[in-house]
């Protein structure tokens, strides 16, 4: 390969979106379909789809679309929407308990694994606090298996705010589902297992950056928001992240668009 050949490759990149939509059917009624071309991403991925199979509302005729659907009608869901083909697309991780919600959509391409992730919240009181763990555990041994054999990107709305900085109002909210020791613990052990908080390895200090807000007491217009939607990559991808950032000029959902950019 040519040096010159050589520097054009290494210089390409592809963008990733990620949103968590809250209901796809509603969004489309928002603009949808703009917002996704405005992007022009290589990937978008989206979760809290709330769709069963034959409901597709868009018209996306740039990028082919997978989809994994919750056996419980209006809950759940993911999907996502790329230019390429992938070489194979896997729906769930191979455990029942987890697959019948439709929270997990991977698609293999040749130099990596794409993740779309919807992490099940705790619920007030954290009443479903030992289901959200074990998904924690399947999807870190899940991730680590993909890693094994090539780079991978991993997104979604993971229902947790990592650290004090990821949320507008850390004190008041320990213990509280999205904050508790348990789920903050369990994004300690998917780092630690080898991989990269993306948003964080370019702004490590930056604060006031939410993804999303209670429709409650006007939060988002005061920015009373919490960080909670990610792109995770594998370790040997942390010096190709050239941009991560959150959308949060963009409305139709509780939750803002993300976006990764890497040079893969």
């Amino acid at each position: 390969m040519s040096a010159k050949r050589a520097k054009k490759e290494a210089q390409e990149t592809q963008t990733f979106v990620s949103w968590n939509v809250n209901g796809l059917r509603a969004v489309a009624k928002k603009g949808f379909e703009d917002i996704f071309r405005d992007f022009d991403a290589d990937i978008f991925a989206v979760q809290e789809t709330k769709l069963q199979e034959g409901q597709n509302p868009l018209e996306l005729s740039t990028h082919h679309d997978y989809w994994s659907y919750a056996e419980r009608k209006g809950y759940s869901g993911t999907a996502v929407f790329s230019k390429r083909e992938p070489l194979q697309v896997v729906h769930g991780m191979s455990d029942e308990r987890f697959d019948v919600e439709g929270r997990v959509t991977a698609l293999e391409f040749e130099d990596f694994w794409f993740v779309c992730v919807y992490t099940p919240n705790s619920q007030d009181e954290l009443k479903r606090i030992d289901y959200r763990c074990a998904f924690e555990d399947c999807l870190r041994a899940f991730l680590s298996e993909l890693a094994a054999d090539k780079s991978v990107v991993m997104c979604g709305d993971l229902n947790v705010a990592h650290e004090p900085i990821d949320l507008a109002r850390p004190a008041a909210n320990v213990g509280n589902a999205g904050f508790s020791d348990e789920e903050r613990g369990k994004m300690d052990e998917l780092l630690e297992a080898g991989f990269l908080d993306s948003f964080r390895v370019k702004y490590p200090d930056r604060e006031g950056c939410y993804s999303w807000w209670s429709y409650r007491q006007k939060a988002r217009e005061r920015n009373v928001g919490w960080r909670i939607d990610y792109f995770i990559v594998s370790e040997d991808l942390r010096d190709r992240v050239v941009e991560a950032r959150i959308h949060d000029e963009v409305f139709g959902s509780d939750h803002c668009p993300i976006s990764l950019t890497l040079a893969i």
